[in-house]
């Protein structure tokens, strides 16, 4: 495919690297670990949301605030050190950032990823630098499907949705992106091609490396 927008919008996760399993077996590793042993189908289809909205869906609503958020950082360290060793980019993504870069065409990262967890993969690929803005998490009150985080985002890069794609892996993001505005490209790490056309993308790629810049 070609691109022309005059900016792109990027997941993290799925997205930018194929880890979306590590995210769901870190998930039950540490659910078991507090004595919540969930099935990964049962577990697939609760997970969606902020990561405080997924701790209070798995744990109740009694917990504090503070509390929220320490189970929250537990579990992104569960992750992070399952993750550590396999990390790598999408094929063709630094490649794409750099031509993105000296076409001057806006980047931006939308992802319900906590600072640490953005952190983690931003520093690891080294390619902070290629993001214009960052919208993560913690930044809206709602999680994806909402459409909350996309519009952030188009509002940081001062760019209106007609003007810009999104790259997504996930339905519920496919779904945030298109009520934002935004025209979908869907990348095929964590579904099929057919679903995700089916949810509604465009054009839906293995990697970055089937994507061209007018």
């Amino acid at each position: 495919m070609r691109f022309n927008e005059k900016a792109i919008i990027f997941d993290m996760d799925g997205t930018l690297v194929d880890n979306i399993r590590y995210h769901e077996e870190s998930w039950l590793i540490f659910l078991k670990e507090h004595g919540i042993d969930m099935e990964p189908d049962n577990f697939a289809a609760q997970n969606h949301g902020t990561m405080d909205e997924m701790i209070i869906r798995f744990f109740g609503e009694g917990l504090s605030g503070g509390r929220v958020q320490e189970l929250g950082l537990k579990k992104e360290e569960t992750y992070q050190n399952l993750y550590q060793k396999h990390i790598r980019e999408v094929n063709g993504l630094t490649p794409f950032l750099q031509k993105l870069a000296q076409k001057n065409i806006k980047t931006g990262l939308a992802t319900m990823g906590i600072p640490s967890s953005i952190d983690f993969i931003l520093n690891s690929l080294n390619i902070r630098n290629y993001f214009h803005e960052i919208t993560g998490g913690i930044e809206v009150t709602k999680g994806k499907p909402h459409p909350e985080i996309f519009l952030k985002t188009l509002e940081k890069l001062n760019v209106d949705g007609k003007e810009a794609v999104a790259v997504e892996d996930s339905v519920g993001g496919i779904k945030a992106a298109k009520n934002a505005g935004l025209k979908v490209v869907g990348i095929a790490t964590t579904h099929s091609k057919e679903e995700m056309m089916d949810n509604g993308c465009f054009h839906v790629i293995n990697d970055y490396s089937e994507i061209e810049i007018a």
